[in-house]
């Protein structure tokens, strides 16, 4: 992926609009290249932000004069607070207060580089429907910019891109170069996506229609309209995972929807299943599929239908998964071969195995909510059960079990084990957990943990820069956050198992 000589040249332009002690400081960086967005905010220090770092600017901090500056430079601001420079793809977002002044600027760079699509380009020639997803800044709307430069260019497809925002196109009447031969159609506000949509297949006959940040039910539905027509539709959607546009009401549409259905008694039965299933509403409007995991990494659902059908069952669809490695070669993991479907009895079977696979639990003169509460948040394979007669184990306390108690009785009655904690609080529940499950290797490991994030945290208040620490269980995760949150820093959980790990970031 090589960013062009043009990008060099709008970079500058990004620069000029600056106030010139931040313009300066930020010249003199040496990751300039790889620079995502200036940030300034009233009464703070200008941050500028890189792939994987922050440089806070020591000259002074932001004054409303610095943010009157860079607003007498840029485009007008339309009513979702976004403007831009003339004929570049770079986005000045505004924040205002309670009287409507800006007191805030997200200056970003905006760049059209070539390749960035390479590694999905079968896909992206594949004339289907195709919905990237992925976390913001991740670089939804570079690709979205680079199909629309392919198709139109090196296929000669009619192809019209919707920019809300202008944000594809970059501002200005006249479209930036990086969308290639494609027809821009700009849209006044956000409001008015969903009708610009329709117009764009009902006034100018394209073959691919190409939509950034569908995100409200009328886009939706001018979506499926669009596919509905036979016309490509490329575009992305508010949402990380496919289960996030699954468990949206507004968005599910584009996935198939969902709809409850009830079974009958004798059906539900047989099936051991509640009355009430979720099952596919429609087919979805688009057929692919593509979750921008890392910027060079993609989990692509060849099939949207079946992934969202598994996912209704209870079954984790496995995506094809596909690498762009440091040294430039494309690593493809192919999705393993679709299984024979079931029958329903095979299936009823599958799931009473799956159930007995978690150890069922059943407290006596324990709090139940404590001990189901410590499950999901260890994420441990067991269950609470309301009975002896469905238990693996009981967890009970010591006053309950002495010899030929009522409990002790019915586990041995049973043949069922039974595990004494001293008293009926939550810290005695997770001792308990972490002993049976072998959770995060013990206590020493959890120590080690904690000490590990002490060490980072000191670090990142140190050095004002962003610090990983080694990949934990969910459980040692969750310890690690809550330590970040208490210094008031922020930390998500990056990477995939058996290698997700927290990342610490500086205020």
């Amino acid at each position: 992926m090589i960013p062009t000589k043009r990008d060099e040249d709008d970079l500058k332009l990004l620069l000029d609009v600056l106030p010139p002690r931040i313009k300066s400081a930020v010249e003199s960086c040496k990751k300039l290249s790889e620079m995502i967005e200036v940030v300034l905010d009233l009464g703070k220090l200008a941050e500028v932000r890189f792939l994987s770092d922050v440089l806070y600017v020591k000259s002074g901090t932001v004054t409303q004069d610095d943010i009157d500056y860079v607003t007498s430079k840029v485009g007008e601001f339309t009513s979702d607070n976004r403007a831009g420079i003339e004929r570049t793809l770079h986005r000045i977002s505004a924040i205002r207060n309670r009287q409507g002044k800006i007191v805030g600027l997200t200056c970003r760079v905006g760049k059209a580089i070539i390749g960035t699509i390479d590694i999905i380009r079968d896909i992206i020639e594949s004339n289907k429907n195709i919905l990237f997803l992925g976390p913001p800044g991740i670089g939804k709307t570079t690709k979205l910019r680079e199909a629309a430069r392919v198709l139109s260019d090196e296929f000669k497809k009619r192809v019209i891109v919707v920019d809300t925002s202008n944000e594809i196109g970059g501002d200005g009447d006249i479209p930036h170069p990086g969308i290639g031969l494609a027809r821009r159609m700009q849209v006044a506000s956000p409001d008015m996506q969903h009708k610009v949509m329709t117009e764009a297949v009902e006034n100018h006959m394209p073959e691919v229609v190409i939509i950034d940040e569908i995100g409200t039910e009328a886009e939706a539905s001018a979506a499926r309209t669009i596919a509905e027509r036979g016309v490509q539709l490329v575009g992305t959607a508010h949402g990380i995972f496919i289960d996030n546009i699954l468990k949206n009401p507004t968005l599910s549409d584009l996935v198939g929807g969902v709809q409850t259905v009830i079974l009958g008694d004798e059906e539900a039965k047989r099936r051991h299943t509640q009355k009430a299933i979720l099952e596919r509403k429609a087919p979805p409007t688009f057929d692919i599929a593509i979750e921008i995991r890392e910027k060079d990494k993609f989990a692509i659902y060849i099939d949207v239908a079946g992934a969202v059908d598994k996912l209704l069952r209870g079954v984790e669809p496995r995506p094809e998964i596909r690498v762009r490695t440091t040294g430039g070669k494309v690593e493809v993991k192919k999705a393993p071969p679709e299984m024979p479907e079931l029958t329903l009895e095979e299936e009823v079977k599958a799931k009473e195995q799956k159930v007995r696979e978690k150890v069922r639990m059943y407290p006596f003169g324990v709090n139940r909510t404590a001990v189901d509460r410590a499950i999901r948040a260890m994420q441990l394979p067991a269950e609470v059960v309301g009975s002896p007669d469905d238990a693996d184990i009981v967890l009970t306390i010591k006053s309950k079990a002495r010899p030929n108690s009522k409990i002790v009785q019915i586990a041995d009655e049973h043949n069922v084990q039974i595990h004494v904690i001293r008293k009926n609080t939550a810290v005695q529940v997770n001792k308990f957990l972490k002993y049976y499950f072998r959770v995060g290797g013990g206590d020493e490991a959890e120590e080690i943990a904690k000490r590990e994030a002490e060490e980072a945290i000191e670090k990142v208040i140190q050095t004002n820069k962003s610090v990983d620490l080694s990949p934990q269980n969910a459980y040692i995760r969750r310890l690690q956050h809550q330590m970040v949150d208490k210094k008031n820093l922020h930390s998500e959980s990056v990477g995939e198992e058996p290698k997700r790990r927290i990342r610490i970031y500086p205020r």
